[in-house]
């Protein structure tokens, strides 16, 4: 076997094609947009490179057939809570089920890691946000929601059995729109909607500079300055706003307002993999077109939750169940998607997972992030509780 470091052209159709390889029986299997996977390692669209570095391999036998794939990257903005020294990530994995071969691609990131100054590395991580190929995946193996990772279940043990320990687990929370929400929703929702200065709306395309300025508001009041979180200026935010546009369906986006102050926010988006799935990975100007007819002609059943939060002077209120059965109203009533799932919520955020379950989810899926410590005589620690 051999390992190849990704620099050309051939080696990044490679990269690519490896998880086609591995996935070719499987078909819960959605295939990502190759755009998405390359945006990550070119430094014009990432702006995680202003502040690390990152390398990627693919792993061939002696006769050529592709193996596996596995990035790393150090990042210094990369802040997670412990004592374990400066922490790198190792992301994008794929790997045929032989230890040898995934010990090789491990070896290949630590390594790199270690000559960096890294102490220890997580993964399977992202190189940028959380909100995307992030964790292993070990129960719930449906198909994955948008830019979520997923694998086969022999991963598992290809990880646990090389050293890696669970650092965090990740868990999704879903339920099936039509269900009626527990009564205490009502109660709350029924007493706030007896004051007049709070009122709910959904977000409206046509005047998003002004959604997001209250997007800004919530969001630097509610999260701001917690968890390593900073301020969110209006360019990024505005930025944001106007990149999910094109998939936005105005219904599922709600803002909360008190005496007309923004003070609690619910974003959610359509389900995108059940579109590009039909793409097989391309969205050049052919997979737009394809995209735009599935989207007018196929009904999309799922959303998914972004973001939820209410700013802090208004929490334990009820403010959070007026939000959510003002929204019901629409999306229940006109019966718009099927299923709602959650984005990942952290083990060590119990009072975001107390939330999640008094909607009356279920845990639709969990995932783990490792940590390997370099040092292998050094106690492991999980992450902390918040």
């Amino acid at each position: 076997m051999k390992l190849i470091e990704v620099t050309d052209k051939q080696s990044i159709k490679e990269f690519l094609q490896i998880a086609v390889e591995i996935y070719k029986d499987d078909p819960n299997w959605v295939r990502p947009l190759d755009n998405d996977i390359e945006n990550v390692f070119d430094p014009k669209k990432n702006k995680a490179f202003r502040h690390g570095e990152a390398i990627r391999w693919i792993l061939k036998s002696d006769d050529g057939k592709l193996l596996g794939r596995v990035a790393a990257f150090t990042n210094k903005k990369y802040k997670t809570k412990g004592d374990d020294g400066p922490v790198g990530g190792m992301g994008f994995f794929e790997c045929i089920n032989d230890q040898s071969a995934a010990n090789m691609l491990f070896d290949a990131a630590k390594n790199w890691l270690q000559s960096k100054g890294m102490e220890a590395m997580d993964g399977p991580i992202n190189f940028g946000e959380r909100d995307r190929w992030w964790g292993l995946q070990v129960e719930g193996f449906a198909s994955p929601l948008y830019c979520m990772n997923y694998n086969p279940p022999y991963y598992q043990p290809l990880f646990e059995n090389y050293g890696f320990q669970l650092f965090y687990n990740e868990l999704c929370y879903s339920l099936n729109v039509k269900d009626k929400l527990q009564e205490k929703f009502y109660h709350r929702h029924d007493e706030i909607s007896k004051n007049p200065d709070y009122k709910a709306v959904h977000i409206r395309s046509n005047e998003l500079e002004k959604f997001a300025k209250d997007f800004i508001h919530v969001y630097n009041t509610a999260w701001a300055g917690h968890g390593g979180l900073k301020e969110m200026d209006y360019q990024t935010a505005i930025t944001m706003f106007k990149s999910m546009k094109a998939v936005m369906d105005e219904k599922i986006c709600w803002f909360t307002y008190y005496k007309d102050e923004p003070i609690a926010i619910w974003l959610n988006i359509p389900d995108l993999n059940q579109w590009f799935k039909y793409l097989n990975g391309r969205f050049d100007l052919w997979g737009k077109l394809k995209f735009l007819w599935l989207k007018a002609t196929k009904k999309n059943k799922k959303f998914l939750g972004l973001i939820f939060g209410v700013v802090p002077a208004h929490q334990a209120k009820g403010v959070d169940a007026f939000m959510i059965l003002e929204a019901a109203k629409i999306i229940q009533d006109n019966m718009l998607y099927e299923d709602y799932e959650m984005q990942w919520i952290g083990d060590f955020n119990p009072k975001m997972m107390n939330i999640a379950a008094s909607l009356g989810t279920h845990i639709s899926r969990r995932l783990i992030t490792y940590r390997y410590n370099f040092d292998r005589t050094k106690e492991f620690k999980r992450h902390p509780i918040l």
